[in-house]
């Protein structure tokens, strides 16, 4: 693998380590199985677009996809705490119409951003030499002011009442928490960071496609496996750290596996790259089985 596919798979993950965070939110820290992130992250990506075209900042953009995201994140929640509907089903409707504003946003399939400023612009030379390490290491600075600032909410009584929420919504409602309320800013929060990605996406790759939301949730919970897996913890910095790790690592392993010249010579190329995912993420949920079979054989 080459210096720059090598950068070009970091990029990458660290892009899906804003994902992965939004959705060990939503999956973990308040059990809500959220579909949401296939809407959101190109919701995220629309918005930004369609601003930075517009002549909004680019930092600008980027807030405006994560607002809009945070909308999305609240509707969600709200259908399933207001109208009692499930909580998958409800994610489910929010990510289907998702597709048509997406559509209406851009106002067509894809919205190209090739010569507008970007939140890379100032940092990358005229001939673009350096982009390939500079563009990841921006994009890292996007993860570690979110994973900081995910450490110290976790840390207040807001965020101990929305983890409690998720362990014991009942057990919480006694204590006095209002969990309906807690549901909604962390699935408000939770979205935001799905459509950050997003907003980032679109900007390393030069414009945004109605289509680049298809399988986000599902490489965000392969992260999120993977990195509890490698890193078991109950410690909330530690929990986010790890799908941090998880989304870097899983984004490498697609890039070594398209890369492979074994794979190549049996046929497989850039085309199957939705059937190496599904792979990759049956093996991370197989991990953690594997690892306790493991410890007893190892105890025994």
């Amino acid at each position: 693998m080459s210096i720059e596919a090598l950068f070009g798979a970091f990029e990458s993950g660290l892009i899906y380590a804003l994902v992965a965070i939004g959705v060990l939110i939503s999956f973990r820290i308040l059990d809500f199985p959220d579909l949401t992130a296939d809407g959101s992250f190109p919701l995220g990506g629309a918005v930004a677009a369609v601003c930075i075209v517009s002549g909004v900042n680019p930092w600008l953009a980027c807030a405006a996809g994560m607002l809009a995201g945070a909308v999305a994140g609240v509707v969600t929640a709200w259908l399933h705490v207001s109208l009692g509907i499930l909580q998958l089903l409800a994610s489910i409707l929010v990510m289907v119409a998702l597709y048509s504003v997406n559509l209406r946003i851009m106002g067509a399939p894809n919205v190209p951003l090739i010569g507008e400023s970007t939140v890379f612009t100032p940092f990358v030379a005229e001939d673009f030499s350096n982009q390939y390490w500079v563009q990841p290491l921006v994009i890292l600075g996007f993860v570690i002011v979110a994973k900081l600032v995910m450490d110290w909410f976790f840390s207040t009584e807001a965020g101990l009442s929305m983890r409690s929420t998720g362990a014991n919504g009942r057990m919480a409602r006694a204590q006095g928490v209002g969990t309906s309320k807690m549901i909604i800013i962390g699935m408000a929060i939770s979205n935001a960071l799905v459509a950050l990605g997003g907003a980032l996406f679109v900007q390393t790759q030069g414009g945004a496609d109605i289509s680049i939301g298809v399988g986000t949730i599902v490489i965000g919970l392969a992260a999120v496996i993977i990195g509890e897996t490698l890193m078991p913890s109950k410690r909330v910095w530690v929990w986010i750290l790890s799908v941090v790790v998880g989304a870097v690592l899983y984004r490498l392993f697609i890039a070594l596996a398209l890369g492979s010249e074994t794979l190549r010579n049996i046929g497989f190329g850039p085309q199957d790259l939705n059937l190496l995912t599904a792979v990759l993420v049956v093996i991370a949920l197989r991990m953690p089985y594997i690892k306790r079979r493991l410890k007893r054989k190892h105890s025994s």
